[in-house]
């Protein structure tokens, strides 16, 4: 077969430059691009992408010789029933190389149409490299280059107001866009660039924070014939991503205007403050990885998949979730259930194999940030112990036994945590482990000893997990603090 590409396709004509993408990984291709697609096709948005290699090596040559044209493949499970749906991804007009071709990447801040940034250079993209310089070409880190490009749109439009761009990074760490944006003027006083491009940057550009969430696997390097059979044509940049897409977008109606996305039927949030929409995420998706981890490979699971489907995990995750971490959050409960339905339909995807041993690293420091606050807040809001996220914590600290029936468990995390559990676990005295645990503030920023009928609760589960197992000790551990 033929490679795909705008000559041997019906997509020949290529659309405006009007967002310059840094980053062109499977994510982006997956989120981004689809997003864009849909707005052109909905929306009449009629914008075409340029996308540019943030790093010396990547994707451009291969993008180039598709002219673009790549296809994306979603898979998942919606309300129980599996979705399979592909699509030719049409809008990416070029790809450019900074470290080959300086002077086509400065030529893109010259794009009269240009009027978003859209970036995900990976969670240490957005950093500060004190040697980078106004004058390399290009400068090493990702706000470096945007700083450039910026400055040679200022210059060239003289400063013009309708010329300033609007900002959208995705990276993967909360206030993504306030970060960039303190970077890219720490930039502006190093290289001592004029008052006046300051001025341009914060009264003509817009900083938009952000969440993504999409599970994107990427190139399907094991099923790939499987794909291919599916195509007439030939496709190097073939890209597998999960049905479930979600953008939060920090934004005023202006940028709703910008961004028509009412009028697909896309998960879009432009809202106003996007901190409960990611506190959401990392309580219930997040949240209920966390804890399902330690008590399901205890209970004999691998997968996260096995883990919802088993009559007894599948009622502890969603128990937990539904009766324990949703109560913690203020939000419109309504909105919480409906989420959380989504996310367990992900965690059942029967086209991800999502392995609990792969989800292990950093337990203690992911159960801080993850569960944590829903067991305190859930003790805030009902004065008890929430029972399934209390067992959860003691298969938790269980689990850093290391071994279970005989068996290496897959513990994964730093020296000093590892040591610390190696020698709690000397002892066989179970309200000793649970309480020194519970009082080591290097792992949760308190003492939760403090927390009434807490060390009691743990010592309890412990006793019963090794005394009965998982299933049969959770039953007796209800029944014992009752």
């Amino acid at each position: 077969m033929e490679k795909i590409n705008r000559s041997n396709s019906e997509f020949s004509n290529k659309l405006p430059i009007k967002i310059v993408q840094f980053g062109e990984g499977n994510f982006l291709r997956a989120f981004v691009e689809y997003a864009i697609q849909k707005l052109n096709q909905k929306a009449d948005f009629n914008a075409g992408i340029a996308v540019v290699q943030p790093i010396d090596k990547g994707l451009v040559n291969m993008i180039n010789a598709q002219d673009g044209l790549y296809t994306l493949f979603m898979k998942g499970v919606k309300k129980g029933e599996e979705i399979q749906e592909k699509e030719l991804i049409t809008n990416i007009v070029k790809a450019v190389d900074p470290y080959a071709s300086f002077q086509e990447y400065l030529a893109l801040a010259k794009e009269e149409e240009l009027a978003f940034i859209i970036s995900n250079t990976t969670e240490a993209g957005i950093e500060y490299i004190a040697s980078d310089t106004v004058t390399m070409q290009p400068p090493v880190s990702f706000p470096a280059k945007l700083t450039v490009l910026l400055y040679e749109r200022f210059k060239h439009f003289k400063g013009a107001s309708d010329k300033g761009l609007t900002i959208i990074p995705c990276e993967l760490i909360n206030y993504n866009s306030d970060t960039l944006k303190e970077v890219i003027l720490k930039y502006c006083v190093d290289w001592k660039l004029e008052q006046e491009f300051v001025s341009w940057l914060l009264n003509d550009c817009s900083f938009h924070n952000t969440l993504v969430d999409r599970i994107v696997p990427g190139y399907p390097k094991d099923q790939i014939e499987e794909y291919n059979s599916q195509l007439e044509y030939k496709d190097d940049l073939i890209v597998s991503a999960e049905t479930f897409f979600l953008w939060v977008i920090e934004g005023d109606d202006e940028l709703k205007a910008k961004l028509p996305f009412h009028k697909t039927d896309l998960d879009v949030k432009i809202v106003e403050d996007m901190q409960p929409y990611r506190t959401r995420k990392v309580r219930i998706l997040n949240g209920a990885h966390t804890a399902m981890v330690p008590f399901s490979l205890l209970y004999g699971n691998e997968t996260v998949k096995e883990t919802v489907d088993n009559p007894f995990t599948g009622e502890f995750i969603n128990k937990a979730v539904f009766e324990e971490i949703n109560e913690t959050l203020n939000m419109d409960k309504e909105e919480l259930a409906s989420f959380s339905e989504e996310i367990l339909d992900r965690f059942r995807n029967p086209f991800i194999k999502h392995l609990l041993s792969s989800i292990a690293l950093n337990s203690i420091s992911k159960f801080k940030v993850r569960v944590l606050p829903s067991l305190t807040g859930y003790v805030d809001v009902h004065g008890k112990l929430p029972v399934h996220l209390t067992f959860a914590f003691a298969a938790l600290i269980r689990f850093y036994k290391g071994t279970w029936n005989g068996q290496a468990l897959p513990v994964n995390d730093s020296e000093d945590i590892v040591t610390f559990f190696d020698g709690l676990w000397k002892s066989d005295d179970y309200e000793k482990i649970a309480r020194l645990t519970l009082q080591n503030k290097n792992f949760w920023d308190e003492d939760l000893t403090e927390i009434p009928s807490l060390t009691k609760a743990i010592t309890i589960a412990l006793e019963e997990i090794d005394a009965n197992g998982v299933e049969a000790g959770f039953a007796k551990f209800q029944e014992r603090i009752k």
